[in-house]
């Protein structure tokens, strides 16, 4: 079988360096691996596995004999090169979201797809000019609202989603880091990228000059979330904070159903593939305990006092952000390769 060849445009990135390793240990293992990026990350040393690289420049001719690229850099490096990908006939994976407006690119998730009954969200086709990794919060909320249908009807739900600064990417992780030590030092802070106060603080908007949109990405996650749903899955309220944690998502779901149900049958409906839940005494999940784990790990309680059957819970979600954001679009790489050609054309 021909050797597949694989470009992560955008590679210095945070998430495109988990992507790298995420793809060792996947299906495309045994691809050959490119590592590309733009401006200073030129000529950067990287390791895949047991292999030295170093991350090679981004031209027009960068894509000839590629089958897939990544964009996992910023929206710009995309939306230039995107098209010179398209000409080499490359399947296009775009994490940084810019070509989700573009005509026929389609938001997936192959894991909330799977979890829903006589899913009517689209296929990738032929016709198909790339992959958009749904927001992984959506993701999450998807999984967990499309397995507790298989314990009734959901009557309402809603959820605040606790974002990382590794969310945003290298900057917004060494701001937060910078800011902990100056305020700790009553030094003056840099606010270049949230333009206030993160660390210590919780807050839905950021200031007026900031790089980063919460209200913009809030309305992201909705918006995907509705797109993976196609009509099949609950309406959730959903509110997005920024919180002065470096990685890892948390999300505080609450829940409630249209008939009384056990604490115990909830947590084996929710447990499964890509999600652990954690029974008992154990310890709870968090965006420490979630690092590096491919799963989410959710607990599980009522959201009041009797003890028995309850039609209210609580779910606490926490899982790594881009471990999983990286499997995402792994297992949307992998609905695209389904449609290319296997082996040797003789």
């Amino acid at each position: 079988m021909v050797k597949q060849k694989i470009a992560i445009v955008g590679a210095a990135s945070l998430i495109g360096k988990e992507l790298a390793e995420a793809l060792e240990d996947s299906a495309f293992a045994a691809a050959e691996i490119v590592l590309m990026d733009e401006n200073e990350s030129q000529g950067q040393i990287e390791t895949i596995g047991d292999e030295v690289t170093v991350i090679q420049g981004v031209d027009q001719d960068s894509f000839r004999h590629v089958d897939y690229v990544f964009f996992s850099g910023p929206q710009a490096q995309a939306s230039t090169h995107w098209q010179a990908a398209v000409a080499a006939h490359a399947s296009i994976i775009d994490l940084s979201g810019v070509l989700e407006s573009e005509p026929g690119v389609l938001v997936a998730s192959p894991w909330v797809r799977d979890s829903i009954e006589h899913p009517t969200t689209p296929l990738p086709d032929l016709h198909t000019p790339a992959l958009v990794p749904a927001h992984i919060a959506a993701t999450a909320l998807g999984m967990i609202l499309a397995r507790l249908q298989d314990v009734g009807a959901v009557q309402s739900a809603w959820a605040t989603v606790h974002e990382p600064a590794s969310e945003h990417g290298r900057a917004a992780v060494d701001e937060l880091h910078q800011q902990t030590v100056t305020l700790l030092n009553f030094q003056n802070m840099p606010k270049d990228v949230f333009d206030m106060q993160v660390a210590f603080n919780l807050t839905p908007v950021l200031g007026e000059a900031a790089k980063i949109d919460l209200v913009a990405t809030e309305a992201r996650i909705r918006r995907h979330y509705a797109l993976l749903s196609g009509g099949r899955l609950p309406r959730v309220s959903i509110q997005l904070l920024q919180v002065p944690a470096f990685h890892g998502y948390g999300i505080s779901l609450g829940v409630e159903l249209d008939k009384p149900v056990a604490l115990e049958h909830l947590e084996a409906t929710l447990a499964g593939e890509h999600a652990d839940v954690i029974i008992g005494d154990g310890d709870p999940p968090s965006n420490l305990s979630s690092a590096g784990q491919e799963d989410m790990l959710l607990r599980i309680r009522q959201a009041d006092a009797n003890e028995g059957l309850s039609t209210r819970f609580w779910i606490w979600a926490a899982f790594d952000n881009l471990k999983l954001a990286s499997l995402n679009a792994i297992a949307c790489a992998g609905e695209l390769k389904k449609l290319r050609p296997q082996g040797k054309v003789q």
